[in-house]
């Protein structure tokens, strides 16, 4: 705990990146609709003095949305951006970000110009100072206030078309926290529990693996930025045919509490922890935006959740069943879709039969439902490291799926599906803007791959990675105690040597003069004789 406090100190002052940008959530930003903040490089909009970007319009696609949500104009994440910006930085070439200072995903260096090959490992593959430094990397993001990102507590309706900005600090992580809530959470239709639940911007229909996909990756590439560490990747939690929270120990995502089983235990990090964004019901009934203040401790109990709901964790067999599945996505797109990949690996496709609306929840949302806590409600999920863990290992098998099957880009839906998961649909609520179609492509081309979908020898290796390092970090130390030894033998020989040659004639030595001196009395032998012998006992010796 103390090792994670100092890591944690050395880097509170390092700034943070994510959305919205600051620079964007002033009113006049909103009232011209502009999000073109200037690069620092060369103090112009987007980088542009540079080549990096332009100011340009924002192009939404006119397709169609399917029927779930019969709604138009009520909800800031339609067309998105739109209803807070019309103008925003379109980066060139490799170049990313919201002002585009940063290199696209697979790409690093001064120009953007190098390719970067990540591997997010097994998190049981880390060496103790990979998981030491993950826990600290966690909660620094925790504890620091992101310096360029706000979170919106306000629909625009609300900020009075935006003359009246209403944004919060949070912290970086909780910046990822409130966006998963805010792409998922139900729709206001005006007024106290004037909601529309069926309606989420990255779940339920196929932006759900493209969407958490550019999550992972964004993460991932802020707590790079944060720290300096640009060989940080996030680990994955390989849940198949576990009996219960393998993860779920004070070394890594924390143990239960001993006082309360839905708390963690003091022992952990993550045990001081509050979460935010979690009570759903409680701003629908006020008809609100969660206003991202603390709502108290993490929550989590794995295990002890509704078993009519989750029978068990997701086996081997079932990850095989849905692989097996050769369409990315059927039907309607939803929750109904009939031998979907994407249906039945988020949960609502039967991992036996492909069947959607499936009674009992499996794959992805079968390990929510297990964690019995703040992972168990979608829209507050984030809240509990584990998540980025879980959908890691989500994202592995989605790319497992992608090399299985080679799908055509035509797979992905260009119109018809849920609302905000058509292929030119803007993710909501990223800015910099990007679109469903760009993730669904191999993970090598975004510049990263999975320790366990390398080949045999690599895996292996792979395995043995984390134990041949701790070696390293003892091996002078067992050398010096070999040598230590080696000595102390040298030493203790040389002695006894010493002692012969000096007292080789010596009477003393010769112990039969003391023999008489020092001897007791026998009262009873130790072995009997072959004449005092009981033939009901057997002799050790003739028995040997």
């Amino acid at each position: 705990m103390l090792k994670l406090t100092i890591i944690s100190l050395m880097f509170c002052f390092v700034p943070s990146y994510q959305q919205f940008p600051r620079l964007c959530a002033t009113r006049e930003a909103l009232r011209t609709k502009e999000c073109c903040p200037s690069w620092e490089g060369d103090g112009s909009p987007c980088g542009a003095s540079s080549g990096r970007g332009f100011c340009r319009d924002v192009e939404v696609s006119d397709q169609p949305d399917g029927p779930q949500y019969p709604f138009s104009g009520l909800d800031d994440r339609e067309k998105w951006p739109l209803v807070f910006y019309n103008r925003t930085c379109q980066c060139a070439g490799n170049f990313m970000g919201f002002n585009c200072a940063d290199c696209k995903f697979g790409y690093f260096g001064v120009n953007c110009n190098d390719r970067r090959k990540s591997l997010r490992r097994n998190i049981f593959h880390l060496s103790r100072a990979e998981r030491l430094r993950l826990m600290s990397y966690l909660n620094l993001a925790k504890q620091t206030t992101s310096r360029d990102y706000v979170v919106a507590t306000g629909t625009y309706q609300e900020m009075e078309n935006g003359s009246n900005p209403m944004f919060a600090d949070v912290s970086l992580y909780d910046v990822f926290v409130w966006m998963h809530y805010y792409v998922s959470r139900n729709a206001l239709l005006g007024g106290p529990g004037n909601v529309w639940t069926d309606v989420d911007f990255a779940h339920w229909a196929p932006a759900f693996l493209p969407w958490h996909r550019l999550y992972l990756l964004h993460w991932e590439h802020e707590i790079r930025k944060l720290t300096g560490d640009m060989d940080f990747t996030i680990p994955y939690w390989d849940w198949r045919d576990a009996q219960g929270c393998d993860v779920c120990t004070n070394e890594l995502m924390g143990d239960r509490s001993s006082q309360d089983p839905s708390l963690l235990s003091p022992g952990s990090v993550f045990s001081s922890w509050k979460v935010l964004c979690s009570q759903a019901q409680d701003y629908n009934d006020r008809g609100v935006l969660c206003d991202a203040v603390d709502e108290g401790p993490l929550r989590r109990n794995p295990g002890n959740h509704n078993r009519n709901l989750v029978e068990r964790l997701p086996t081997s067999a079932d990850v095989e069943f849905t692989l097996s599945l050769t369409n990315y996505d059927t039907g309607a797109m939803d929750r109904g879709a009939n031998m979907s990949f994407r249906n039945t690996l988020e949960g609502f496709g039967d991992p036996k039969t492909g069947l959607g609306n499936s009674s009992r929840l499996g794959m992805h949302a079968a390990l929510h439902v297990f964690m019995n806590g703040s992972m168990s409600s979608v829209q507050g999920s984030a809240n509990d490291p584990i998540f980025l863990l879980h959908h890691a290992f989500v994202d592995s098998i989605y790319e497992q799926w992608l090399r299985r099957h080679g799908p055509s880009p035509s797979q992905y839906p260009e119109s018809d599906a849920p609302i905000g998961h058509n292929r030119e649909y803007h993710m909501v609520p990223f800015i910099p803007l990007y679109r469903n179609r760009e993730f669904f492509i191999s993970s090598k081309d975004l510049g990263y791959e999975y320790s366990h979908l390398l080949n045999a020898n690599q895996r292996l290796a792979e395995s043995m990675r984390p134990y041949l390092e701790e070696m390293q970090d003892v091996w002078p130390w067992l050398l010096l105690a070999g040598l230590c030894g080696g000595i102390v033998a040298v030493t203790i020989a040389a002695a006894i040597l010493t002692a012969k040659r000096r007292y080789g004639g010596s009477s003393w030595l010769h112990m039969s003069k003391w023999k008489n001196t020092f001897a007791l009395p026998e009262r009873q032998p130790l072995i009997l004789s072959s004449d005092t012998e009981d033939p009901k006992h057997h002799n050790y010796q003739t028995t040997i």
